[in-house]
């Protein structure tokens, strides 16, 4: 058996010190969750940045809610398959979605718009994505794609690069909201986090193909689609040849793809023509504040 470290005065000072802070946040957070005034998503969604929620137990939780005793909180989990020791970071996504339905609390807070911006290839939707990101007016969904990443760009922040066979298991556990097929790569949108920021009242914004954008429409009709126009098809045209990422195989084949893409405008909620930047992320924003 290892011998435990030695700890001096200080140190262990300190540990106790972390260790109670930990112990006064968890029973804050319980305690308001049993008041209704934080909810289940908050607390999941907390949990992502704090270690102390993170290693809440799922039993302490639950029998923080208001009207929920130690036996129907152990009796859920059994239910759930979720084990008495399991903490609030070991859930997994299907498991905090069936205590959501589970244990579902009103919440005072707005519920968030959905906007879906879509639109062919090169007109500019991750511009307009970036640029709503850094003004934090919208909770800005990353797509997971199997594409190579192109020069510059970051996994996790402009992509979250898959393989082929991380892309088929996140499908068959059904983690996506949508996905499909585009330009010989799958692209995808994680449910959860799309989930949990609307709940907390958080306008969401999806950059997505138009077969995405069908796919959320289908499960979400209260989601609004904006699909974002070229200000001509020459400029278009322009964009497209102007990547020199692409073979010219590959930029043939995405010229078709975007004449195929425009037709398809009319299924749209909007369309906005992305003939300055400014003004497309003024419009979006004012979207959301409707």
């Amino acid at each position: 058996m290892p011998t435990p470290p030695i700890l001096t005065p200080e140190q262990r000072a300190a540990a106790l010190g972390k260790a109670t802070a930990a112990r006064q946040l968890r029973a804050l957070i319980k305690a308001q969750v049993k008041s209704g005034d934080l909810t289940l998503d908050a607390v999941f969604l907390l949990a992502q940045s704090d270690q102390a929620i993170a290693k809440m137990r799922v039993a302490e939780l639950l029998e923080s809610v208001s009207g929920v005793g130690k036996v129907r909180a152990q009796s859920v989990m059994e239910r759930l398959n979720i084990s008495p020791t399991r903490r609030v970071q070991g859930l997994g996504s299907i498991q905090r979605r069936s205590l959501r339905e589970e244990f579902s609390q009103p919440s005072s807070l707005r519920q968030g718009k959905l906007i879906v911006l879509s639109g062919p290839g090169g007109v500019g939707k991750s511009t307009i994505a970036k640029e709503l990101r850094k003004r934090n007016e919208f909770w800005v969904s990353i797509s997971a794609t199997t594409r190579e990443p192109r020069a510059q760009e970051v996994d996790g922040v402009d992509y979250y690069f898959y393989t082929e066979e991380e892309f088929d298991s996140a499908v068959k556990a059904d983690l996506f909201l949508e996905w499909a097929q585009f330009a010989g790569a799958r692209y995808g949108t994680a449910r959860q986090p799309v989930e949990d920021a609307l709940r907390l009242g958080k306008s969401v914004l999806l950059e997505i193909d138009i077969e995405g954008a069908k796919q959320v429409k289908a499960h979400a009709p209260q989601s609004l689609l904006v699909f974002l126009a070229p200000p001509t098809w020459e400029e278009l045209v322009s964009r497209l040849e102007g990547r020199g990422t692409d073979s010219p195989e590959r930029r043939t084949a995405r010229l078709t793809l975007a004449q195929e893409e425009l037709a398809q405008a009319s299924f749209f909620d909007q369309s906005v023509i992305n003939d300055d930047v400014e003004r497309v992320v003024a419009h979006l924003i004012g979207l959301a504040t409707q």
